[in-house]
């Protein structure tokens, strides 16, 4: 592939649409008892007469499901609709069974909604178009060089609800800016776990191009399992429509996957349109029905979601990017949060510093197993602000207190890291220093400051390391009259 000029790049308008397939955190799968958590699982061990589509079996609605298909509605910033119903999605394919999908055609449990992105510091909201609940079919393996394929049912029947955007994004920052979002309102929310390594949340990216006022023919790349693989897909997608356009030829519309070891897309089949579907109403499954009350309920007991923890973030003095870096761990985010509450910002900030982790492209970040509680953070954070701890060794506190959950000033005491600041003590190795190094505290006196800093320095050797530096800085200028 060929890279194209920046001037031919600027004549073409790009439009991006996502769908988010996001697994619900339930411990059964959506229509039968077999166990949800798929992850380690060995092929076909979670799997009962209903996913393996045995006649006479009949589905059963996951309520739990329908509550996190509520709450996702308040996390995408809507409410959800009172009636819904599911419907059969036929189609035919070795791991699906059934024969049929069960999915939300016409009526879905979301309609609307919106999520506000930031992307170089400037806003930009993404409308939702809809979100259905639906079954996840079961996963087929093709090994390489083997003339057969393999089918694993464990996935079949997963809890899922599709979220599918407005054509509202016009870059790939702005596509994996959106993933980066909506994976954080599904974290905070608790519908899902939300685990991209295991598939909790795919993206399906539509690209289209087009020098009109038109939208251009589009291509759908499927099942991107990260926010790196959701930008990489629509740059090089732009680029070969692009470039197919330039040349003359037109786009098929089409299913493309994803090749993370080439870094590019290709084909996997025709785009299918909703008539080759056939879609009708399942006659297994009622309608779903939500009160008032019901709703109200699910409200009332939303847990806090990103846009809430940015705000009292950002009210203790924490940048814009570092917020979104600290949000990427919502276990370190929840902490913060309440040592915010119990102590105020200036430790709250502090700890904030302390946990903060590198954020991969793949995810979150590694949180750091912590056995420690809120008020042994606000403890240790309360020893440097009293300058009895040194910022250098409060770290090396936090390191055994993540571990051990001990008491801060006692690991600090048998680390021998706790600061001397009684001030009679230090003067006197401060009048014993300036004594033994005329020279330097000469410098001093006659305005060369660099020389502070190693008479400092000889405070802290002598002292072993115990002495509060900026006490000592402080009393050697009281003591050489500066």
């Amino acid at each position: 592939m060929t890279m194209i000029s920046p001037e031919v790049r600027k004549q073409y308008t790009v439009t991006i649409g996502i769908e988010c397939h996001t697994q619900f955190k339930t411990k059964t799968k959506l229509f039968s008892g077999a166990n949800n958590d798929a992850r380690e699982a060995a092929p076909n061990t979670l799997v009962n007469h209903i996913d393996f589509g045995l006649p006479g079996g009949l589905p059963v609605l996951n309520q739990e499901a329908v509550r996190l298909a509520v709450k996702a509605a308040f996390a995408l910033g809507t409410t959800p609709q009172k009636f819904s119903k599911f419907d059969r999605k036929h189609y035919f394919y070795p791991d699906l069974p059934m024969g049929y999908q069960i999915t939300q055609f016409d009526e879905p449990i979301i309609l609307g909604g919106e999520v506000t992105i930031r992307v170089d510091g400037e806003e930009k909201v993404v409308h939702i178009t809809r979100a259905h609940m639906e079954a996840d079919a079961g996963k087929s393996t093709h090994p390489a060089g083997k003339d057969y394929s393999l089918v694993d049912l464990n996935r079949a029947g997963t809890p899922l609800l599709e979220i599918v955007s407005e054509p509202d994004m016009h870059s790939a920052a702005e596509a994996k800016a959106y993933a980066k979002e909506l994976w954080l309102r599904m974290s905070y929310a608790d519908v899902s776990y939300a685990n991209l390594y295991y598939g909790n949340m795919r993206f399906d990216v539509n690209v289209s191009v087009s020098k009109t006022d038109e939208l251009g023919t589009r291509t759908e790349t499927k099942n991107l399992n990260s926010f790196r693989s959701v930008e990489k897909a629509v740059d090089y997608e732009v680029i070969r429509q692009i470039e197919q356009l330039e040349a003359g030829k037109p786009i098929v519309q089409e299913t493309r996957g994803w090749d993370d070891a080439k870094q590019r897309t290709f084909s996997q089949r025709t785009k299918e349109d909703a008539h080759d579907y056939r879609y009708f109403p399942d006659p297994d499954l009622p309608p779903v029905t939500l009160t008032d009350e019901y709703i109200a309920e699910i409200k009332a007991a939303m847990p806090e979601l990103p846009d809430d923890y940015r705000k009292k973030l950002q009210a203790c003095g924490i940048d814009a990017n570092t917020v979104e870096d600290i949000l990427a761990v919502p276990a370190t985010t929840k902490l913060v949060a309440r040592v915010l509450e119990k102590s105020g910002p200036e430790h709250a900030r502090r700890v904030a510093f302390w946990l903060l982790q590198p954020v991969s492209d793949e995810g979150e970040a590694e949180a750091a197993e912590v056995q420690a509680s809120d008020e042994q953070f606000i403890a240790l954070s309360e020893l440097v602000a009293a300058n009895k701890l040194s910022s250098t060794a409060a770290k090396e506190v936090l390191t055994e207190l993540l571990k051990t959950g001990k008491d801060p000033e006692a690991i600090a005491a048998e680390k021998n890291l706790l600061q001397v600041s009684d001030e009679g003590e230090i003067a006197k190795i401060v009048s014993e220093v300036l004594a033994e190094n005329a020279k330097a505290a000469e410098d001093v006196k006659n305005g060369q400051m660099k020389a502070i800093g190693f008479l400092v320095g000889q405070v802290m050797k002598r002292s072993g390391g115990k002495a509060n530096p900026a006490l000592a800085q402080e009393l050697i200028k009281k003591q050489l009259s500066i």
